[in-house]
């Protein structure tokens, strides 16, 4: 974690398409460097963590960006616990039950669709009465719980409406 931009600092240049394969002197130890054509930089963030800054706009224009939702409801998503064994009524209640709430985070002023609950949670099924509980109890009634910090009622009734 860090500033990105100072990160970079004089690769931000060099990794403009017009540029790669260009050698050119680095300002502050007088080396050679270039940035081949065939490299690929990736990076990831989680926008709902309030710790990055927002990226600016040098940076921004030089990358592509790619959103990634939750994907519960994708055939693979319920195919992939159906092969582990997962009920087809269980798949069918996280996807209900998370949809809605993703509804309600995206909806929320203070939230956003940024702050989503991933289908992670739900990707390695182990065959237990409580697997689902366990999951909200101890991985997303916390998380509900600091997104409405300030209306504790309200965070209540969704973790009692997903225990439901």
């Amino acid at each position: 974690r860090g500033n990105i931009s100072k990160i970079f600092g004089e690769l931000l240049m060099l990794v403009e398409s017009d540029k790669r394969d260009e050698e050119i002197t680095l300002t502050y130890t007088d080396e050679p460097f270039c940035v081949p054509e065939n490299l690929y930089i990736i990076g990831m963030m989680n926008t709902a963590d309030r710790s990055l800054a927002i990226i600016d706009y040098a940076l921004r224009r030089r990358f592509c960006f790619v959103e990634l939702e939750p994907a519960f409801e994708t055939d693979s998503f319920k195919e992939h616990l159906l092969s582990q064994g997962a009920s087809e009524e269980l798949v069918n209640r996280i996807i209900l039950k998370i949809g809605k709430l993703n509804s309600e985070i995206e909806k929320d002023v203070n939230l956003g669709k940024g702050f989503k609950i991933g289908h992670s949670y739900f990707c390695k099924y182990e065959n237990t009465n409580n697997w689902y509980e366990e999951i909200i109890k101890y991985e997303i009634a916390p998380l509900i719980e600091e997104y409405w910090f300030d209306d504790q009622e309200k965070a209540n009734r969704y973790i009692e409406e997903l225990l439901r």
